[in-house]
């Protein structure tokens, strides 16, 4: 299952009502190759659900990604942080064996 913080859920209703996104509008989470550790993060805002995604629900809110993202991702949860050393959102991984130092990469 991919989760979702209080904090990174008020941020993303407040997202996708700044942007117009539709009712049915999801979080959409993957994985690609890329980044210092090897693997990054991606986070976008979807309404398509394609036949291999694995769909999730947290606090209301509909997370979803591909198959082979999810295996990367299991036990994941989406935080948000709005501090002075960056603002934005944040993967907790539990299966990222190494980060870079922005957060934004990763290796198992």
């Amino acid at each position: 299952m991919i989760t979702i913080s209080d904090k990174a859920k008020e941020y993303a209703l407040r997202l996708m009502k700044e942007e117009n996104q539709p009712e049915n509008a999801f979080i959409r989470v993957g994985v690609e190759s890329g980044g210092c550790s090897g693997l990054s993060y991606k986070l976008e805002f979807d309404t398509v659900i394609k036949p291999d995604d694995k769909v999730f629900e947290d606090k209301g809110i509909k997370i979803v990604t591909d198959r082979k993202s999810f295996l990367y991702l299991v036990g994941t949860q989406l935080e948000y942080n709005g501090g002075l050393n960056g603002k934005g959102f944040t993967f907790i991984n539990p299966n990222a064996s190494r980060t870079c130092g922005c957060g934004e990469s990763f290796s198992v």
